[in-house]
């Protein structure tokens, strides 16, 4: 079994040291998905829900929190993003998200296009829990990692 990276050989956590790593694009996509009723999802597609525009609110927190991961997560490193992109979009089940997170520098930004993608569901969630008990968040997942 390949050696964990952020535990040192007691076991313990650890930053990873990324200080003799040089510098790549780094790329990483992610995509998730939340069920909705079929009435939830008619409310939310003619911007009827009482707390706004879902879909856009969703978007701006999905960027937000990518920028602000490593306050989140404990051992990712604090980086400069130089684009994060967050798109949802309806379909026959409910609100599909999906994130692109783009930086240069010594770490990948996996964590990132996750984190995008997970809260950017949970604002889909929060924006229509007073309409749908029934909401699932599945399938968050990393589609693609990519460095140059």
């Amino acid at each position: 079994m390949k050696k964990l990276s952020h535990t040192d050989n007691a076991g313990k956590a650890v930053m990873v040291d990324v200080g003799d790593k040089i510098e790549q694009i780094r790329i990483a996509k992610a995509a998730g998905q939340i069920s909705l009723s079929p009435d939830t999802l008619n409310l939310l597609k003619e911007n009827q829900l009482k707390k706004g525009d879902v879909l856009t609110v969703a978007q701006l927190a999905g960027i937000n929190a990518a920028k602000q991961t490593s306050a989140l997560i404990p051992l990712c490193h604090n980086i400069f993003i130089e684009n994060v992109r967050v798109d949802l979009r309806t379909d026959e089940n409910g609100v599909i998200a999906e994130s692109e997170v783009r930086s240069t520098g010594k770490t990948g930004v996996e964590m990132e296009a996750l984190t995008a993608v997970s809260v950017a569901l949970l604002t889909v969630y929060d924006m229509c829990k007073a309409v749908d008990k029934n909401m699932v968040i599945s399938s968050i997942r990393l589609i693609e990692k990519i460095k140059k």
